[in-house]
Protein backbone atom coordinates (compact mmCIF):
# COMPACT_ATOMS: atom_id res chain seq x y z
CA UNK A 1 0.00 0.00 0.00
CA UNK A 2 1.61 3.44 -0.52
CA UNK A 3 2.18 5.77 2.09
CA UNK A 4 1.29 9.28 1.87
CA UNK A 5 2.17 12.03 4.58
CA UNK A 6 0.02 14.81 4.65
CA UNK A 7 1.71 17.97 6.96
CA UNK A 8 -0.96 20.65 7.47
CA UNK A 9 -2.22 23.62 10.03
CA UNK A 10 -5.48 21.98 11.35
CA UNK A 11 -7.85 18.70 10.63
CA UNK A 12 -9.62 20.76 8.02
CA UNK A 13 -7.26 21.52 6.34
CA UNK A 14 -6.56 17.54 5.90
CA UNK A 15 -9.77 16.94 5.71
CA UNK A 16 -10.20 19.36 2.83
CA UNK A 17 -6.61 18.54 0.83
CA UNK A 18 -7.19 14.87 0.80
CA UNK A 19 -10.83 15.22 -0.24
CA UNK A 20 -9.86 17.04 -3.22
CA UNK A 21 -6.93 14.66 -3.88
CA UNK A 22 -9.31 11.44 -4.29
CA UNK A 23 -11.91 13.26 -5.74
CA UNK A 24 -9.00 13.76 -8.69
CA UNK A 25 -8.47 10.58 -8.41
CA UNK A 26 -11.27 9.39 -9.17
CA UNK A 27 -12.30 11.67 -12.10
CA UNK A 28 -9.16 11.55 -13.94
CA UNK A 29 -8.33 7.74 -13.27
CA UNK A 30 -11.50 5.74 -15.57
CA UNK A 31 -10.80 2.49 -13.82
CA UNK A 32 -10.34 3.70 -10.13
CA UNK A 33 -13.51 3.78 -8.24
CA UNK A 34 -13.64 4.99 -5.12
CA UNK A 35 -14.23 1.72 -2.78
CA UNK A 36 -10.59 0.89 -4.40
CA UNK A 37 -8.95 4.28 -2.69
CA UNK A 38 -8.76 2.53 0.86
CA UNK A 39 -6.89 -0.78 -0.55
CA UNK A 40 -4.68 1.53 -2.98
CA UNK A 41 -3.08 3.91 -0.44
CA UNK A 42 -2.93 5.78 2.92
CA UNK A 43 -2.66 9.05 4.36
CA UNK A 44 -0.95 9.80 7.60
CA UNK A 45 1.61 11.80 9.51
CA UNK A 46 5.09 11.82 9.96
CA UNK A 47 4.54 9.81 13.00
CA UNK A 48 3.50 6.42 12.82
CA UNK A 49 -0.28 5.80 13.67
CA UNK A 50 -1.02 9.36 13.05
CA UNK A 51 -3.32 10.83 10.75
CA UNK A 52 -1.78 14.06 9.85
CA UNK A 53 1.31 16.30 11.02
CA UNK A 54 0.76 19.88 11.75
CA UNK A 55 3.03 22.24 11.02
CA UNK A 56 3.72 24.17 14.45
CA UNK A 57 4.25 20.56 15.71
CA UNK A 58 7.92 20.09 13.38
CA UNK A 59 10.07 21.06 16.10
CA UNK A 60 8.47 18.70 18.50
CA UNK A 61 8.21 15.81 15.91
CA UNK A 62 11.50 16.40 15.00
CA UNK A 63 13.12 16.05 18.50
CA UNK A 64 10.65 12.47 19.31
CA UNK A 65 12.63 11.48 16.17
CA UNK A 66 16.20 12.08 17.06
CA UNK A 67 15.47 10.53 20.60
CA UNK A 68 14.32 7.49 19.16
CA UNK A 69 18.14 7.25 17.14
CA UNK A 70 17.19 8.17 14.07
CA UNK A 71 20.08 9.60 12.44
CA UNK A 72 18.30 12.33 10.44
CA UNK A 73 20.77 14.91 8.50
CA UNK A 74 21.39 18.05 10.11
CA UNK A 75 19.90 21.33 8.22
CA UNK A 76 22.45 23.98 8.42
CA UNK A 77 20.52 26.80 7.92
CA UNK A 78 20.43 27.24 4.16
CA UNK A 79 19.65 25.08 0.85
CA UNK A 80 22.84 24.70 -2.30
CA UNK A 81 21.33 28.14 -3.49
CA UNK A 82 21.39 30.11 -0.43
CA UNK A 83 19.05 30.90 2.38
CA UNK A 84 15.50 29.79 2.53
CA UNK A 85 12.23 31.84 2.32
CA UNK A 86 9.80 31.66 5.04
CA UNK A 87 8.92 27.90 5.80
CA UNK A 88 11.92 26.58 3.78
CA UNK A 89 13.73 25.42 6.82
CA UNK A 90 10.91 23.64 8.00
CA UNK A 91 10.13 21.58 4.55
CA UNK A 92 13.66 20.90 4.24
CA UNK A 93 13.43 19.52 8.20
CA UNK A 94 10.45 17.36 6.86
CA UNK A 95 12.15 15.97 4.23
CA UNK A 96 15.14 15.43 5.83
CA UNK A 97 13.14 13.58 8.52
CA UNK A 98 11.24 11.36 5.34
CA UNK A 99 14.47 10.49 3.66
CA UNK A 100 15.79 8.96 6.81
CA UNK A 101 12.14 6.99 7.12
CA UNK A 102 13.56 5.75 3.87
CA UNK A 103 16.84 4.87 3.79
CA UNK A 104 16.22 3.12 6.97
CA UNK A 105 13.45 1.08 5.97
CA UNK A 106 10.95 2.23 8.46
CA UNK A 107 8.48 3.42 5.78
CA UNK A 108 8.28 3.60 2.33
CA UNK A 109 6.95 7.07 2.03
CA UNK A 110 6.38 8.15 -1.93
CA UNK A 111 4.70 11.60 -1.17
CA UNK A 112 4.35 14.14 1.22
CA UNK A 113 1.55 16.34 0.77
CA UNK A 114 2.73 20.12 2.08
CA UNK A 115 -0.39 22.32 2.88
CA UNK A 116 -0.14 25.73 4.15
CA UNK A 117 -1.97 29.53 4.52
CA UNK A 118 -0.17 31.99 2.75
CA UNK A 119 -1.96 34.71 5.58
CA UNK A 120 -0.94 37.36 2.79
CA UNK A 121 2.71 36.11 3.10
CA UNK A 122 3.88 35.12 -0.80
CA UNK A 123 6.89 33.94 0.64
CA UNK A 124 5.73 31.16 2.49
CA UNK A 125 5.28 29.28 -1.00
CA UNK A 126 8.31 30.33 -2.24
CA UNK A 127 10.29 28.56 0.88
CA UNK A 128 8.65 25.58 0.09
CA UNK A 129 9.43 25.64 -3.03
CA UNK A 130 13.34 25.70 -2.41
CA UNK A 131 13.17 22.95 -0.16
CA UNK A 132 11.35 20.79 -3.29
CA UNK A 133 14.07 21.99 -5.93
CA UNK A 134 16.44 21.34 -3.05
CA UNK A 135 15.37 17.12 -3.03
CA UNK A 136 13.28 16.63 -6.03
CA UNK A 137 15.99 14.41 -7.67
CA UNK A 138 16.86 12.70 -4.88
CA UNK A 139 16.69 8.50 -3.96
CA UNK A 140 14.57 6.66 -3.04
CA UNK A 141 11.93 8.79 -5.22
CA UNK A 142 9.37 11.68 -3.04
CA UNK A 143 7.25 13.45 -4.73
CA UNK A 144 6.31 16.74 -3.10
CA UNK A 145 2.83 18.28 -3.80
CA UNK A 146 2.36 21.83 -2.35
CA UNK A 147 -1.04 22.73 -1.57
CA UNK A 148 -0.51 26.50 -0.78
CA UNK A 149 -3.76 28.47 -0.11
CA UNK A 150 -4.13 32.08 -0.89
CA UNK A 151 -4.48 33.69 1.64
CA UNK A 152 -6.11 30.81 3.40
CA UNK A 153 -7.90 27.19 3.20
CA UNK A 154 -11.46 29.34 3.88
CA UNK A 155 -10.88 31.20 0.37
CA UNK A 156 -10.96 27.01 -1.17
CA UNK A 157 -13.73 26.55 0.36
CA UNK A 158 -15.83 29.52 -0.82
CA UNK A 159 -14.37 28.76 -4.26
CA UNK A 160 -16.81 25.72 -4.19
CA UNK A 161 -19.65 27.32 -2.87
CA UNK A 162 -22.62 27.58 -4.76
CA UNK A 163 -26.48 28.58 -3.06
CA UNK A 164 -28.65 25.64 -2.32
CA UNK A 165 -31.84 27.59 -1.11
CA UNK A 166 -33.77 31.21 -1.54
CA UNK A 167 -31.70 31.90 2.07
CA UNK A 168 -28.51 31.33 0.53
CA UNK A 169 -28.93 33.27 -2.66
CA UNK A 170 -30.19 36.20 -0.23
CA UNK A 171 -27.29 35.56 2.23
CA UNK A 172 -24.77 35.70 -0.60
CA UNK A 173 -26.18 38.73 -2.51
CA UNK A 174 -26.09 40.39 1.28
CA UNK A 175 -22.29 40.39 1.27
CA UNK A 176 -22.02 40.99 -2.49
CA UNK A 177 -23.30 44.31 -2.27
CA UNK A 178 -21.31 45.40 0.99
CA UNK A 179 -17.85 43.82 -0.85
CA UNK A 180 -19.08 44.98 -4.65
CA UNK A 181 -17.63 41.82 -5.82
CA UNK A 182 -18.39 38.17 -5.51
CA UNK A 183 -16.15 36.26 -2.37
CA UNK A 184 -16.56 32.81 -4.72
CA UNK A 185 -15.17 34.08 -7.34
CA UNK A 186 -12.94 36.26 -6.63
CA UNK A 187 -12.34 34.70 -2.55
CA UNK A 188 -8.76 35.80 -3.34
CA UNK A 189 -9.91 39.77 -2.46
CA UNK A 190 -10.89 38.44 1.04
CA UNK A 191 -7.35 39.68 2.55
CA UNK A 192 -8.26 40.23 6.16
CA UNK A 193 -8.00 38.63 9.42
CA UNK A 194 -10.00 41.03 11.47
CA UNK A 195 -12.82 40.13 13.58
CA UNK A 196 -13.95 43.86 14.00
CA UNK A 197 -15.64 46.09 11.88
CA UNK A 198 -15.31 47.98 9.81
CA UNK A 199 -13.06 44.60 8.23
CA UNK A 200 -14.53 41.78 9.27
CA UNK A 201 -16.29 41.29 6.45
CA UNK A 202 -13.02 41.11 4.60
CA UNK A 203 -11.87 38.01 6.32
CA UNK A 204 -13.04 35.06 4.78
CA UNK A 205 -13.69 32.97 7.82
CA UNK A 206 -16.13 36.17 8.18
CA UNK A 207 -18.16 35.25 5.00
CA UNK A 208 -17.97 31.37 4.82
CA UNK A 209 -19.72 31.71 8.61
CA UNK A 210 -22.91 34.24 6.90
CA UNK A 211 -23.01 31.54 3.76
CA UNK A 212 -23.24 28.09 6.01
CA UNK A 213 -23.88 28.88 9.51
CA UNK A 214 -21.19 27.17 11.07
CA UNK A 215 -23.23 24.15 9.44
CA UNK A 216 -19.63 21.69 9.08
CA UNK A 217 -21.98 19.43 6.57
CA UNK A 218 -23.12 22.27 4.49
CA UNK A 219 -19.07 23.58 4.47
CA UNK A 220 -17.81 20.19 3.41
CA UNK A 221 -20.49 20.24 0.66
CA UNK A 222 -18.34 22.87 -0.85
CA UNK A 223 -15.35 20.89 -1.25
CA UNK A 224 -17.49 17.31 -2.03
CA UNK A 225 -20.09 18.19 -4.67
CA UNK A 226 -18.94 21.25 -6.13
CA UNK A 227 -17.49 20.05 -9.87
CA UNK A 228 -14.02 19.93 -10.04
CA UNK A 229 -14.49 22.18 -13.21
CA UNK A 230 -15.61 24.82 -11.23
CA UNK A 231 -13.50 24.69 -8.13
CA UNK A 232 -10.55 24.92 -11.15
CA UNK A 233 -12.31 28.05 -12.56
CA UNK A 234 -12.72 29.94 -9.28
CA UNK A 235 -9.88 29.05 -8.08
CA UNK A 236 -6.96 30.50 -10.01
CA UNK A 237 -6.23 33.25 -7.55
CA UNK A 238 -6.63 30.83 -4.57
CA UNK A 239 -3.91 28.36 -5.28
CA UNK A 240 -6.75 25.73 -5.24
CA UNK A 241 -6.33 25.47 -9.34
CA UNK A 242 -2.53 25.10 -8.62
CA UNK A 243 -3.06 22.42 -6.07
CA UNK A 244 -5.81 20.37 -7.78
CA UNK A 245 -2.76 20.29 -11.09
CA UNK A 246 -0.51 19.72 -9.12
CA UNK A 247 -2.61 16.05 -7.60
CA UNK A 248 -3.11 15.27 -11.43
CA UNK A 249 0.40 15.66 -12.45
CA UNK A 250 2.72 14.25 -9.80
CA UNK A 251 0.31 12.15 -7.27
CA UNK A 252 -1.72 10.38 -10.02
CA UNK A 253 1.52 8.77 -11.84
CA UNK A 254 2.72 7.32 -8.82
CA UNK A 255 -0.85 5.72 -8.22
CA UNK A 256 -0.42 4.53 -11.59
CA UNK A 257 2.90 3.03 -11.40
Amino acid sequence: MLDFVVVVESSADAQTATKLAERVFVERVDWLEPEYLQGLFRWGGLEEGSEYSCWRDIRNIMQRAKESGLPIPKFLGHGRSGALKADGAATMKILNLIRCLQLKNIRKVRAVLLIRDLDNQPERREGIEQARAEHIEQQPKLEIIIGAADPMREAWVLNGFTPASRKEVRALENIKNQLNFDPCEDSHRLRSNSWEEPERIRNPKIVLEELTKRNKLREQSCWEETSLELLQQRGTNTGLTAYLWEIEQRLIPVILE
